[in-house]
């Protein structure tokens, strides 16, 4: 059965529900299961945790990526920081595992037609396993997309409409013409994309048990799906305790920090949003009202970086050997800002997830100094 994150009613599994009436998104019951330590893969692994029997066939080969510690990091704030690098997804974020359950979901209700709604990330995903899976993709993005993610979507043959006025509208628009012409919409926080996503928490706790897990945030679907796959791993004996969740977001649009941090029970859309961090530049976010409950329901807390902390920190990862996009770099600007103010401990497990490839935001990349150099004076010149 399907569950209102608000209210609580249930919905049929059979019938393609994606919303409650009341408006707020649903979501699947927790699983309990056993957990498989001879799997290879995750899904093998966690596979009586999810709702559908799963086809490698569908599969691009997501998920089961590196949890890798940040060695100087670590040492510069004194805690034991680790990242778990999403990047190295099939089209390079954290997407394609949620994007995987979804298709399956497709699949499972007879639709032929799939699509999404995106800044990018998951425009690339929905448009290959749709092209994998031989189904007819429609992407609608935002129309302040940058062109170089438009021309990641060409090897896909997806059928792409940029679309002019609000993005936080969009959501909800596509979602009501997909009732009306058979597309299934795997949206930011779909029911079983939420349910890929849990698959993140389930190999971290494989692993390590950490105090503090940070989430760059924009919809909401990614912390819905990392807190629900906690409390399967925690409900499964798989880890003793909860790591306490904070969600970061960019200053510049962060609805759901704004309405938290004011004590309020809903998010309000963001006027005027404006940030580098696009992945994440959301200002009506349509799961913001349950992170809300889920921060203060598990003691979160809600948390906000600038552009140049979110360009720093882009910069001091690429020192630990990683590139990410802007939206992952917000993470350990986050985890900075926490530090320094005490709230994360000194000697702390601390989890940041790094969502995406910073080859898809090359324009926020200075040229770095280039010499020139004739092959006769390469000794010379290498010093």
């Amino acid at each position: 059965m399907l569950r209102c994150t608000s209210c609580g009613r249930m919905y049929s599994f059979d019938s393609p529900y994606q919303r409650c009436e009341c408006g707020e998104p649903l979501e699947l019951e927790l699983f309990n299961g056993m957990y498989k330590k001879k799997g290879k893969r995750v899904w093998e692994r966690f596979s009586e945790f999810f709702p559908l029997e799963l086809d490698p066939e569908l599969s691009l080969g997501e998920g089961d990526t590196p949890l890798t510690r940040a060695k100087k990091l670590s040492k510069e704030l004194g805690i034991e920081l680790y990242l778990k690098n999403e990047t190295i997804n099939p089209t390079w974020s954290f997407k394609d595992r949620g994007t995987y359950l979804g298709i399956h979901r497709a699949i499972q209700l007879d639709f032929r037609r799939i699509g999404t709604v995106s800044t990018g990330n998951m425009a690339a995903s929905v448009a290959a396993y749709g092209a994998h899976s031989e189904l007819e993709v429609y992407i609608l993005v935002s129309s302040t997309i940058p062109e170089e993610k438009i021309k990641a979507l060409a090897p896909y043959g997806a059928k792409i409409v940029k679309v002019h006025g609000d993005y936080g509208e969009l959501y909800y628009r596509a979602l009501e013409i997909g009732q009306k012409k058979g597309i299934y919409f795997i949206n930011s926080d779909d029911p079983f994309r939420v349910e890929g996503y849990k698959s993140i928490s389930f190999e971290i706790s494989e692993e390590i048990t950490p105090d503090y897990v940070i989430v760059p945030t924009s919809s909401g679907g990614l912390f819905r799906g990392i807190v629900k796959g906690f409390l399967e791993a925690k409900n499964s004996g798989l880890i003793e305790k909860l790591p306490r969740f904070f969600v970061v977001q960019a200053e510049g649009c962060s609805p759901i920090c704004k309405a938290f941090n004011a004590g309020k029970e809903k998010i309000e859309r963001f006027e005027n949003p404006h940030t580098i961090a696009h992945a994440i530049e959301n200002p009506y976010p349509p799961s913001g009202n349950a992170v809300l409950r889920l921060l203060k329901k598990l003691n979160g807390i809600c948390t906000t970086v600038t552009d140049e902390e979110i360009l720093e920190a882009q910069k001091i990862l690429g020192r630990e050997g990683i590139f990410v996009q802007l939206a992952s770099a917000t993470g350990i600007a986050a985890v900075k800002k926490l530090r320094r103010k005490g709230i994360i401990k000194e000697g702390a497990i601390v989890v940041s997830i790094l969502t995406g490839s910073g080859l898809k935001t090359l324009r926020y990349i200075k040229q770095p100094k280039v010499e020139e150099c004739s092959l006769q004076r390469l000794e010379e010149c290498i010093g």
